[in-house]
């Protein structure tokens, strides 16, 4: 099923062009298989457990999911080419034929049946080149259609099959200056396509999978098809899961319960817990870095032949970065995760002090995992990196027994800030205002979880971003963020998020210990932008310029690459961070 000769890099399969993607080739126009046309035998596995459980949970399953990259390029040495097949998309054409009526440039409309070899569409004898028709159908739930093109010109059902021609107003290309005409003299502005319920009922069709499965009865969920430019944006926005490779708390845990089973093997509440720890040296030494609940907790599931749920990923990647206080993980070349944590200068400068710790990841490994997409409306996880059961998702196959990953390795700068700061700055009214602007805004694409303490960290991420980029010499979009905020406490990790070179040989770290210069030169980034006062002034609840989920932030100031942030650039607001033009109060450094 492969057509054409089109190369993508293997981050490009989990970031743009997934299954049920449509892309322009060199010749044509298709859209990338679904997983079931996938060489799923010849594809390298990646282990990654934290992932793969939540990866499963997103996905409703009851048995593991498995983590497979992407083939890879045939040009590799020493492997076989091995691709991915992608099926042919649209089945309508544009001849490349002009006739001018009036001031219209009219060119033929027809489908792939009626084309020779080589997209050719035949004229008076003459041969002329088809071109895919920018014009497709879709729904919310992902769904994905050519136009009935006949119905729509004639306004509803016919019998009539006379050749059909898109006339063409203007230079623009724009909706209003096209207009669909069939050769019985019926014809009808492409412009009307865009209005409610003109196209009518989605009917689940979803050609990147075999036979171009359709959803079974009430699959399409009674959804109205819209108009969509296959080329747009909006066609295509992945929904993604990624997890640190960090030491694993939950076997880490087992294993030092069960090095002490058998003093453990009695315990069956809190009091004889403490009284063990405190009295028998063994216990003490291999149950220092756990909870007395957590350690409860995992008895029980050991008695019961079972291991314990995890929390969330974020939540316990935050509780691995915290929990050692000087190193942790394995300081190999090829290790997954090393990090130390850095000593804070005393005294403690006043752009530190509500800093509680930093840490310099030498070495981490990311896996991230491509679970399903949506089209005109992008779906994000929750601020704990989790995605709702509920979400509207469209399948990558048929029966999903595997899931497309990719692993990314590099370092970091982990900041940790310490919880009665925050917890003081979050009571100050001006900041309270603030976060019941956020909260009061309006939201066409659906509701958004607003958390006044996530705001400020992702915005002081995005100025650290801009600072280390512009001093290191970092291309920004090399550079990625994680924003934690949980009940253990908040942070942010600055770390390289590309599969190249940039930012692997110790830059990032070497930045991490000159910490306070980047805080002090991201704060100045933010409290003036080139389009202030508008900018400083702009409140998140301000109906007319539709910004619902940004306060003080344009692309002079907080808006970075989408791909290195984890919310396409929303909930940010400087003025949260750092005291701007506008001096509302609510900044966190003073």
């Amino acid at each position: 099923m492969a057509r054409g000769d089109g190369k993508l890099r293997r981050s490009q399969v989990i970031t743009s062009f997934g299954p049920g993607a449509t892309i322009d080739l060199p010749d044509e126009s298709v859209i990338m298989g679904g997983l079931d046309w996938w060489p799923e035998s010849k594809l390298e596995t990646v282990t990654e457990p934290r992932l793969q459980e939540a990866v499963t949970r997103a996905l409703g399953l009851t048995k593991p999911v498995d983590l497979r990259l992407p083939p890879r390029d045939e040009d590799m040495p020493g492997t076989p080419p091995v691709g991915i097949p992608v099926l042919a998309f649209p089945d309508w054409f544009v001849v490349d034929y002009v006739v001018k009526i009036g001031t219209a440039r009219s060119r033929p409309l027809v489908s792939r049946r009626a084309l020779e070899k080589g997209f050719k569409y035949k004229i008076d004898g003459k041969s002329y080149d088809a071109t895919p028709v920018r014009f497709v159908q879709a729904c919310l739930n992902g769904h994905l259609d050519d136009l009935e093109w006949y119905e729509f010109a004639h306004g509803g059902p016919t019998s009539c099959r006379r050749g059909l021609w898109l006339d063409e107003f203007g230079t623009s290309g724009d909706l209003t200056d096209q207009q669909v005409r069939c050769e019985c003299g019926v014809k009808r502005a492409l412009a009307q396509a865009t209005k409610p319920s003109v196209l009518g009922v989605c009917k689940g069709r979803r050609p990147w999978l075999p036979n171009g499965e359709r959803c079974g009865a009430g699959g399409a969920n009674g959804q109205m098809m819209r108009l969509l430019i296959r080329t747009a944006s909006n066609a295509y926005y992945p929904q993604r899961l990624s997890a640190l490779s960090l030491p694993d708390g939950v076997s880490g845990l087992r294993d030092a319960v069960k090095s002490v089973w058998d003093v453990l093997v009695n315990v069956g509440d809190a009091t004889l817990l403490t009284t063990f720890r405190g009295a028998i040296p063994k216990v003490k030494t291999a149950l220092e870095p756990y909870s007395d609940t957590a350690v409860l907790e995992m008895i029980e599931a050991i008695k019961g032949g079972t291991l314990p749920k995890r929390p969330p990923i974020k939540i316990e990647e935050f509780s691995a970065l915290v929990a050692s206080k000087d190193s942790m993980g394995d300081d190999r070349p090829d290790g997954d995760f090393f990090a130390r944590c850095l000593p804070l200068p005393s005294p403690v400068p006043d752009v530190l002090k509500g800093i509680d710790r930093v840490v310099l990841v030498h070495r981490l490994r990311e896996v991230t995992s491509l679970i399903g997409f949506t089209r005109f409306e992008p779906v994000v996880p929750d601020l704990q990196g989790e995605l709702d059961l509920e979400v509207r998702r469209a399948a990558l196959g048929t029966e999903i027994s595997w899931v497309p990953a990719m692993e990314t390795r590099g370092e970091g700068i982990f900041i940790s800030f310490r919880d009665d700061a925050i917890n003081e700055w979050r009571t100050r009214p001006a900041v309270q205002e603030r976060e019941a602007a956020f909260r009061a805004a309006p939201r066409p694409g659906g509701s958004i979880p607003i958390d006044v303490r996530y705001v400020m960290l992702h915005s002081l991420a995005h100025l650290l971003i801009a600072a280390v980029a512009l001093d290191c010499g970092y291309n920004a979009s090399s550079l990625r963020e994680r924003i934690y905020l949980t009940p253990q406490g908040c942070g942010i990790l600055i770390y390289t998020g590309t599969t190249d070179a940039d930012g692997t040989l110790g830059g990032l770290v070497a930045a991490g210990r000159r910490v306070e210069h980047y805080l002090r030169m991201a704060l100045e980034l933010g409290r003036l932008c080139s389009n202030d006062p508008v900018c400083a002034q702009h409140s998140p609840s301000a109906v007319l310029e539709e910004k619902y989920a940004l306060g003080a932030a344009c692309h002079g100031c907080l808006l970075i690459a989408e791909t290195s942030c984890e919310r396409r650039n929303e909930l940010l607001d400087r003025s949260l961070v750092v005291s701007t033009v506008e001096q509302l109060g609510c900044e966190f450094f003073l």
